[in-house]
Protein backbone atom coordinates (compact mmCIF):
# COMPACT_ATOMS: atom_id res chain seq x y z
CA UNK A 1 0.00 0.00 0.00
CA UNK A 2 2.82 2.40 0.86
CA UNK A 3 4.49 1.57 -2.46
CA UNK A 4 1.32 2.38 -4.36
CA UNK A 5 0.98 5.71 -2.51
CA UNK A 6 4.62 6.53 -3.28
CA UNK A 7 4.15 5.70 -6.97
CA UNK A 8 0.92 7.74 -7.10
CA UNK A 9 2.70 10.64 -5.41
CA UNK A 10 5.53 10.52 -7.98
CA UNK A 11 3.03 10.26 -10.84
CA UNK A 12 1.08 13.27 -9.53
CA UNK A 13 4.31 15.26 -9.16
CA UNK A 14 5.33 14.45 -12.75
CA UNK A 15 1.90 15.38 -14.11
CA UNK A 16 1.71 18.66 -12.18
CA UNK A 17 5.28 19.57 -13.17
CA UNK A 18 4.44 18.85 -16.80
CA UNK A 19 1.66 21.46 -16.82
CA UNK A 20 4.24 24.18 -16.24
CA UNK A 21 6.16 23.00 -19.30
CA UNK A 22 3.10 23.28 -21.50
CA UNK A 23 2.81 26.99 -20.79
CA UNK A 24 6.53 27.68 -20.98
CA UNK A 25 8.05 29.21 -24.08
CA UNK A 26 10.88 26.78 -24.75
CA UNK A 27 12.82 29.51 -26.54
CA UNK A 28 12.32 31.68 -23.47
CA UNK A 29 12.12 34.59 -25.93
CA UNK A 30 15.60 33.56 -26.95
CA UNK A 31 16.95 30.78 -29.10
CA UNK A 32 17.67 27.28 -27.97
CA UNK A 33 20.59 26.51 -30.28
CA UNK A 34 24.22 27.59 -30.36
CA UNK A 35 25.25 30.58 -28.26
CA UNK A 36 26.72 32.59 -31.15
CA UNK A 37 23.49 32.42 -33.14
CA UNK A 38 21.52 33.43 -30.04
CA UNK A 39 23.76 36.46 -29.57
CA UNK A 40 23.36 37.48 -33.21
CA UNK A 41 19.58 37.20 -33.03
CA UNK A 42 19.41 39.14 -29.76
CA UNK A 43 21.64 41.88 -31.20
CA UNK A 44 19.37 42.32 -34.25
CA UNK A 45 16.28 42.58 -32.06
CA UNK A 46 17.99 45.03 -29.67
CA UNK A 47 19.02 47.30 -32.56
CA UNK A 48 15.52 47.22 -34.06
CA UNK A 49 13.82 47.88 -30.71
CA UNK A 50 16.01 50.95 -30.09
CA UNK A 51 14.44 52.49 -33.22
CA UNK A 52 10.87 52.21 -31.91
CA UNK A 53 9.46 55.72 -31.81
CA UNK A 54 11.24 57.03 -34.92
CA UNK A 55 8.67 59.03 -36.90
CA UNK A 56 8.56 60.67 -40.31
CA UNK A 57 8.75 64.46 -40.16
CA UNK A 58 5.93 65.33 -42.60
CA UNK A 59 4.39 61.91 -43.27
CA UNK A 60 6.07 61.69 -46.69
CA UNK A 61 8.75 59.07 -46.01
CA UNK A 62 11.13 61.73 -44.73
CA UNK A 63 13.13 62.80 -41.72
CA UNK A 64 16.76 62.29 -40.76
CA UNK A 65 16.42 58.75 -39.41
CA UNK A 66 14.06 57.58 -42.17
CA UNK A 67 16.43 58.99 -44.79
CA UNK A 68 19.29 57.11 -43.08
CA UNK A 69 17.37 53.84 -43.58
CA UNK A 70 16.69 54.77 -47.23
CA UNK A 71 20.33 55.69 -47.87
CA UNK A 72 21.48 52.29 -46.56
CA UNK A 73 19.75 50.70 -49.58
CA UNK A 74 20.49 53.49 -52.08
CA UNK A 75 16.96 54.90 -52.13
CA UNK A 76 16.07 58.58 -52.17
CA UNK A 77 13.91 60.55 -49.76
CA UNK A 78 10.22 59.87 -50.20
CA UNK A 79 10.44 56.16 -51.04
CA UNK A 80 8.77 53.41 -48.96
CA UNK A 81 11.25 52.32 -46.32
CA UNK A 82 10.20 49.15 -44.46
CA UNK A 83 12.81 47.06 -46.33
CA UNK A 84 15.38 49.81 -45.90
CA UNK A 85 14.74 49.73 -42.17
CA UNK A 86 15.39 46.00 -41.74
CA UNK A 87 18.38 46.16 -44.10
CA UNK A 88 19.77 49.03 -41.99
CA UNK A 89 19.30 46.94 -38.81
CA UNK A 90 21.29 44.08 -40.36
CA UNK A 91 24.02 46.51 -41.46
CA UNK A 92 24.28 47.91 -37.91
CA UNK A 93 24.76 44.34 -36.65
CA UNK A 94 27.64 43.82 -39.13
CA UNK A 95 25.86 41.84 -41.85
CA UNK A 96 26.58 42.41 -45.54
CA UNK A 97 23.12 41.14 -46.49
CA UNK A 98 20.24 41.64 -46.82
CA UNK A 99 20.61 45.01 -48.49
CA UNK A 100 17.58 45.95 -50.53
CA UNK A 101 14.77 48.47 -50.52
CA UNK A 102 12.56 46.09 -52.56
CA UNK A 103 10.63 43.95 -50.09
CA UNK A 104 10.35 40.82 -52.29
CA UNK A 105 14.19 40.67 -52.44
CA UNK A 106 14.23 39.88 -48.73
CA UNK A 107 12.39 36.58 -49.25
CA UNK A 108 14.41 34.47 -51.71
CA UNK A 109 13.68 30.74 -51.63
CA UNK A 110 17.15 30.05 -50.21
CA UNK A 111 16.29 32.10 -47.09
CA UNK A 112 12.72 30.96 -46.40
CA UNK A 113 12.13 29.59 -42.92
CA UNK A 114 9.30 27.97 -41.03
CA UNK A 115 10.06 29.34 -37.58
CA UNK A 116 9.32 32.79 -36.25
CA UNK A 117 12.67 33.11 -34.50
CA UNK A 118 14.00 36.40 -33.14
CA UNK A 119 15.78 38.29 -35.91
CA UNK A 120 13.90 36.55 -38.72
CA UNK A 121 11.91 38.66 -41.14
CA UNK A 122 8.16 38.47 -41.67
CA UNK A 123 6.61 39.27 -45.03
CA UNK A 124 3.06 40.52 -45.51
CA UNK A 125 1.42 39.79 -48.87
CA UNK A 126 -0.84 42.37 -50.50
CA UNK A 127 -3.32 40.88 -52.97
CA UNK A 128 -3.76 44.21 -54.75
CA UNK A 129 -0.01 44.32 -55.53
CA UNK A 130 0.30 40.53 -56.03
CA UNK A 131 3.47 40.42 -53.94
CA UNK A 132 5.00 40.78 -50.50
CA UNK A 133 4.83 44.51 -49.92
CA UNK A 134 5.73 44.90 -46.23
CA UNK A 135 8.45 43.48 -44.01
CA UNK A 136 9.23 43.54 -40.30
CA UNK A 137 11.67 41.96 -37.87
CA UNK A 138 10.42 39.22 -35.56
CA UNK A 139 11.02 39.73 -31.85
CA UNK A 140 9.34 36.55 -30.62
CA UNK A 141 6.34 34.28 -31.00
CA UNK A 142 3.79 33.62 -28.27
CA UNK A 143 1.28 31.01 -29.30
CA UNK A 144 -0.35 32.07 -32.56
CA UNK A 145 0.92 35.65 -32.25
CA UNK A 146 4.17 37.11 -33.51
CA UNK A 147 5.63 40.26 -31.97
CA UNK A 148 7.72 42.35 -34.34
CA UNK A 149 9.39 45.69 -34.92
CA UNK A 150 8.42 47.28 -38.24
CA UNK A 151 9.34 50.45 -40.07
CA UNK A 152 7.05 52.49 -42.33
CA UNK A 153 3.96 51.28 -40.53
CA UNK A 154 1.49 52.68 -38.00
CA UNK A 155 -0.81 51.53 -35.22
CA UNK A 156 -3.20 49.97 -37.77
CA UNK A 157 -0.36 48.00 -39.40
CA UNK A 158 -0.31 49.83 -42.72
CA UNK A 159 2.54 49.33 -45.19
CA UNK A 160 2.59 53.10 -45.72
CA UNK A 161 2.74 54.31 -42.13
CA UNK A 162 4.66 57.04 -40.39
CA UNK A 163 7.23 55.37 -38.16
CA UNK A 164 8.85 52.44 -36.41
CA UNK A 165 6.39 50.56 -34.23
CA UNK A 166 6.14 47.41 -32.16
CA UNK A 167 3.49 45.22 -33.83
CA UNK A 168 1.59 42.06 -32.92
CA UNK A 169 0.44 39.95 -35.86
CA UNK A 170 -1.42 36.66 -36.01
CA UNK A 171 0.75 33.96 -37.56
CA UNK A 172 -1.88 33.37 -40.28
CA UNK A 173 -1.43 36.95 -41.56
CA UNK A 174 2.27 36.34 -42.24
CA UNK A 175 2.89 35.17 -45.79
CA UNK A 176 6.60 34.33 -45.56
CA UNK A 177 9.39 34.18 -42.98
CA UNK A 178 13.02 34.65 -43.99
CA UNK A 179 16.14 33.78 -42.00
CA UNK A 180 19.20 35.91 -42.80
CA UNK A 181 21.02 34.95 -39.58
CA UNK A 182 21.83 31.33 -40.40
CA UNK A 183 24.64 30.81 -42.86
CA UNK A 184 23.40 28.94 -45.93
Amino acid sequence: MATIRLLLGILCFVIISGFGLLDRNLLNNKCSFNALECQKRELLVRIAEKEIGVREITGNNDGFRVETYLTSVSLKKGQPWCAGFVSWVFAQAGYDKPRSGWTPDLFPSSRLARSALPGNLLGIYFVKLKRIAHVGMIVNQKGDWVNSVEGNTNIQGSREGDGVYRKKRHIKTIYRIADWVKVN
